[in-house]
């Protein structure tokens, strides 16, 4: 990383070379991001009253390895976090940098959608939103292999050239098994004002009901709106799963036995007179 590439915004480069002192001296790059991310997410993760202590030792335990100084460089990034979405929020900020600077595993085939072809894919999948969200209420988009959030940051913004609210009308759902790229996302999505959460894991197996799941959920999440979504969908989900209960209970109804105008003869022939 001698010579780290140029990018198209001055936030961007910003970012680069405070982390640049950051990894030069005795920490390695790598863990330098990860911490990066870690406790950027933990500070935007207050408003979940029900995690917060553990998000506070998560904090803690990162933080303590690092000097003041260092700490302030970390705040310093953040900010240029902040004020490149202030200024364009229409862009895959964390994710440039982390394919750029060459921070994904090759080993998990990570490597990211570029944001312009994500751009095009969200204009041809988004359809009609506003008709979809008059007949629903709200909607729900999913991207269960998230990467740093290009797909769903893309599918906000199609939102916006719509003219729909998406901070009030769509629920962002976001999955990913790396824990890192997972924490970008939340990042992003937190900061775009995207309600919605992101869930460290792995999406093609199923839920395993004996495992707390690693939830993030973004602070607009938290808006009586959303709570009151939350709130009935559960409703709905345990109704629905008392129905599927009581139906497989119910015992099997036998088919009535068929009788058939025919009599037996004496030589055992079937007859219809």
């Amino acid at each position: 990383m001698a010579n780290p590439p140029r990018f198209k915004t001055e936030h961007q480069n910003r970012i680069v070379e405070i982390f640049r002192k950051l990894h030069s001296g005795r920490h390695n790059y790598w863990t330098v991001w990860y911490d990066f991310v870690t406790m950027a997410a933990c500070s935007l993760s207050y408003a979940d009253v029900a995690r917060r202590e553990e998000r506070e030792r998560l904090y803690a335990e990162t933080s303590k390895k690092y000097t003041e100084s260092e700490l302030n460089m970390f705040a310093e990034m953040f900010s240029e976090v902040i004020l490149g979405f202030e200024e364009n929020p229409d862009q895959d900020l964390l994710g440039e940098i982390f394919m750029r600077l060459e921070l994904g595993s090759c080993h998990k085939g990570q490597f990211f959608t570029p944001y312009n072809v994500c751009k095009a894919m969200a204009s041809i999948s988004a359809g009609d939103l506003k008709a979809e969200i008059d007949k629903r209420g709200y909607i729900s988009v999913n991207d269960p292999c998230c990467g740093a959030g290009a797909l769903l940051i893309a599918f906000a913004n199609e939102a916006k050239r719509q003219g729909i609210n998406y901070q009030q009308c769509i629920e962002f759902v976001a999955q990913d098994i790396d824990f890192t790229v997972a924490m970008m996302c939340y990042i992003q999505l937190s900061l775009l004002g995207c309600a919605g959460y992101v869930i460290v894991g792995n999406s093609l197996l199923p839920p395993d009901p004996e495992e707390k799941q690693n939830i993030w959920y973004t602070p607009l999440y938290f808006l009586k709106t959303w709570h009151w979504r939350r709130t009935f969908k559960a409703l709905s989900q345990v109704t629905e799963k008392a129905e599927a209960q009581k139906q497989a209970d119910k015992p099997e109804e036998k088919e009535p036995e068929k009788k058939y105008p025919f009599k037996v003869c004496a030589n055992g022939q079937l007859s219809l007179f």
